[in-house]
């Protein structure tokens, strides 16, 4: 797959490496929810997502959306709780993010949805995690941002509030904690900027979609 990755200065090196986790910053929402935000977790992340990008066997979804059927703003990658991940340093991840969190969510993140966001011109719209146990339970969703940074956007679910903006990609971690996925949204908006390709690895626990 063709893309164009415009490198991080910061980070001028292929050897991939995962900091400390002791670095996280907490944000307070309301309702219960927060989120935890650590730029440059991840060091070598140009070098990560180049192989993301050509290796992984991408997937374009079609959606039903009212009386079309539209093409889904995004490539599309998953792997269940067993499956090999697609490069040793996201199981890395995976389990460096279970035993940080293992006190307050109780178990172990099992799961990794990927998506490639190629341009400005692909999205994900306003949504939660809901699908499954997410709808009734506090949860966690940790994201790992490779490549081009994009705004993730977040807003109190049904009801007004302030927007939270964060701008994520080149080895960030976001983490969405508490009552998020409940009682708030988040998306990825398109950018009539240029903006230039991104891939997300979403760490979830069993059950939560």
């Amino acid at each position: 797959m063709s893309t164009h990755l415009q490198g991080s200065l910061f980070d001028q090196t292929d050897e991939l490496r995962l900091g400390p986790l002791d670095g996280l910053r907490r944000t307070e929402l309301d309702a219960g929810a927060w989120i935890d935000v650590l730029p440059g977790w991840l060091s070598g992340a140009d070098a990560l997502f180049e192989t993301l990008a050509g290796n992984v066997p991408w997937r374009a979804e079609r959606r039903q959306m009212y009386d079309h059927v539209v093409a889904v703003p995004r490539l599309l990658a998953s792997y269940g709780a067993g499956d090999p991940l697609p490069h040793p340093v996201l199981a890395e991840a995976r389990d460096a993010l279970s035993r940080h969190y293992v006190g307050e969510l109780g178990e172990p993140f099992t799961t990794a949805g990927l998506c490639f966001y190629r341009d400005g011109r692909d999205s994900v719209a306003w949504h939660g995690d809901r699908t499954g146990r997410g709808s009734r339970e506090d949860t966690m969703v940790a994201i790992l941002s490779v490549g081009e940074p994009r705004d993730l956007l977040l807003r109190p679910a049904g009801r007004g509030g302030t927007t939270v903006r964060r701008s994520l990609g080149h080895g960030d971690l976001i983490v969405m904690g508490g009552s998020c996925q409940r009682t708030w949204e988040h998306c990825v908006p398109k950018s009539t900027r240029a903006a230039g390709p991104r891939i997300s690895v979403q760490f979830r626990p069993h059950g939560v979609r």
